[in-house]
């Protein structure tokens, strides 16, 4: 197979770059999707991904929709490189003498690669939800102090809310002061839950679809058969894992807003998850995940089957030169 003689630094410098074309693109989407999940049946802000980033634009103005980008622009580029070689790695050391893989290896070399991006994964999940979930805590407060204002005109004014939103390294500082590096990788159990499947689906789904475009096993797909195959492969896996994102997501949020319910771990989550907001709950935000996944991996999978890092290597020896 051609993919196989990239060097691991194309490899790397490829995933990170369709990591960061992908994010950039599709990231209030992602947020709509955190604050969905993360709203509890006794305070509900949003009642769809429209009405969420709307409400957004107008409490935080444009930029409000990319709270967290920062965070996950910087660690994304490690996450979707470590993500896309792990796979292409143990792909290569499962394949027997270069023949076709088995459906079962092709679900252990995604197993392997969901286990090892989240070295990276967790940390950055961590604080991108902190700073997406930030706002619709605001609001729901602002919006219980307005009522509790109302309902006590009489008895003078009530004292406003004052609104403090901290950034991820002040995050990172307090979670490292508190609790060591262990604050950084709460809820790394839902996360492997979550990526691990996720990726056993995804690899094997996208490599299969993918072949479909093939006229020639030794060529490469056109552009858009890997596009149109990363976004249905993306789509497919988030959709099938979203009530282990949902899990993971409430575990992960430090804060809570007003009535919301704090868990002690996966299952405890789900239990009250069920019990209290029925099964539908693990399927919140599963549209905003697929509409975040399927151009994301869809882009990704452009840029790492292009190669557009082998032209840059290329061009390194030249400019020394």
């Amino acid at each position: 197979m051609a993919d196989k003689q990239i060097s691991l630094p194309a490899k790397l410098i490829n995933g990170g770059i369709a990591g960061l074309i992908g994010v950039t693109c599709v990231f209030p989407i992602d947020l709509a999707k955190t604050r969905l999940q993360n709203q509890q049946n006794g305070q509900r802000m949003y009642t769809s991904m429209s009405d969420c980033l709307i409400k957004t634009i107008r409490s935080e103005g444009y930029f409000g929709m990319y709270r967290g980008a920062a965070v996950n622009l910087t660690l994304v580029t490690p996450e979707k490189a470590i993500k896309l070689a792990a796979n292409d790695f143990f792909r290569h050391h499962l394949s027997k003498d270069g023949k076709k893989l088995t459906l079962l290896r092709e679900m252990l070399a995604g197993c392997g690669a969901g286990t090892c991006q989240v070295i990276v994964t967790t940390p950055m999940e961590m604080l991108k939800i902190q700073l997406q979930d930030a706002g619709r805590i605001a609001a729901q407060k602002k919006l219980m102090a307005a009522q509790a204002q109302l309902s006590s005109s009489a008895a003078g004014a009530a004292e406003p809310v004052v609104e403090t939103r901290p950034t991820a390294m002040q995050i990172t500082r307090e979670l490292l002061r508190s609790k060591g590096i262990a604050g950084l990788y709460k809820g790394l159990g839902a996360t492997l839950l979550r990526d691990v499947p996720f990726s056993i689906v995804y690899f094997p789904l996208f490599a299969n679809l993918n072949k479909l475009g093939q006229k020639d096993p030794n060529v490469k797909a056109p552009f858009y058969v890997s596009f149109l195959s990363g976004c249905v492969a993306g789509s497919t896996a988030a959709v099938a894992v979203n009530p282990c994102d949902v899990i993971k997501t409430r575990l992960q949020s430090l804060q809570r807003g007003v009535n919301e319910d704090t868990y002690s771990g996966i299952l405890d989550c789900t239990k009250k998850i069920w019990q209290k907001e029925g099964p539908m709950a693990f399927l919140k935000g599963a549209y905003c995940r697929a509409l975040v996944i399927a151009p994301l991996f869809g882009i990704a999978q452009v840029v790492y089957f292009i190669g557009i890092a082998e032209f840059l290597l290329d061009m390194l020896p030249k400019h020394r030169a």
